[in-house]
Parts: C-alpha cells; sequence; structure tokens
C-alpha cells in the first residue's frame, strides 16, 4: 500500500488554513475539524505546518496571545514530506526518525493529503491482522 492509497478516501480534501490567520483561528479550525495540525498553504503552495505542538511550545508555554500571533509566526517551516508512490514503511521511517505525527504527501507542488500516525498505526494492525487470519486459514483450513 502506498500514499495515494491511504488517502484514496479523503477525496482530496485538504485540511489548511493560510500563513495570516491567527493561532486562535487555526485551533478553533483543529477543533472544528477533529485534527491535530493543519496544512498552512497561500496560493496552493504548502508553506508549513501548525499543530498543537506548535501552539502548545510556541504560544502558551511563551505567554503570547493567540489571537494576535499569526500562523505564520509559529508554524513549522521545514517539514518532511512524502510523494503518493512512498509505502508505509517509508511512512513510518520518516515519521520516526523525525518525530513527527503528520506527513504531507505532494506531487508536483499540490498537497494531495496528509497521513498521520493514526493512519498508519490502524494499517499496520490491520495488515498484521489480515495475516494472521490468511495463515490460520492455511494451516487449518477446515475449521
Amino acid at each position: 500500500m502506498n500514499a495515494r492509497e491511504i488517502l484514496k478516501d479523503r477525496h482530496g480534501v485538504v485540511r489548511s488554513i493560510a500563513p495570516d490567520a491567527t493561532v486562535f483561528e487555526a485551533v478553533q479550525a483543529m477543533d472544528k475539524l477533529k485534527v491535530g495540525a493543519l496544512m498552512v498553504i497561500d496560493d496552493g503552495k504548502l508553506l508549513g505546518l501548525i499543530s498543537e505542538r506548535d501552539y502548545t511550545r510556541k504560544v502558551a508555554l511563551k505567554d503570547r496571545s493567540s489571537k494576535t500571533t499569526k500562523v505564520s509566526e509559529i508554524m513549522t517551516h521545514k517539514i518532511a514530506h512524502v510523494g503518493p508512490e512512498a509505502g508505509i514503511e517509508k511512512c513510518m521511517d520518516i515519521m520516526g526518525k523525525r518525530r513527527i505525527r503528520h506527513l504531507p504527501v505532494v506531487e508536483k507542488g499540490k498537497v494531495l493529503g496528509v497521513i498521520s500516525s493514526t493512519d498508519l498505526l490502524l494499517l499496520t494492525v490491520f495488515e498484521k491482522d489480515h495475516i494472521i487470519d490468511q495463515l490460520e486459514r492455511y494451516i487449518a483450513p477446515g475449521f
């Protein structure tokens, strides 16, 4: 399975916010969408990512105002990303090494979607369960 297949049920929906939005607006959007991060996109170009972690460490702990601080001031600029053909193992490797929870999938400069660590965990468990089921059927076909 590759990144494109992981994203196929999301119908091209990319949860994003503009860099000039306030952090408060970003947190509101994350809450409404039930996500932990948003892509920061301007004119179709991926500029960065803002996450709950960015808010906690760069606003709340520094006693800044979320209503006046802009997303562009606290977003993570250098973000890892993968192409749509990247496999689960590659995605897991990047996320583990970079200690990140959200991995954008980008093709020809356009964000196709975001893979989360939860997505990969659920897929891995599903694949393992499927393999176990297949092995059980092979070992004991009549039972």
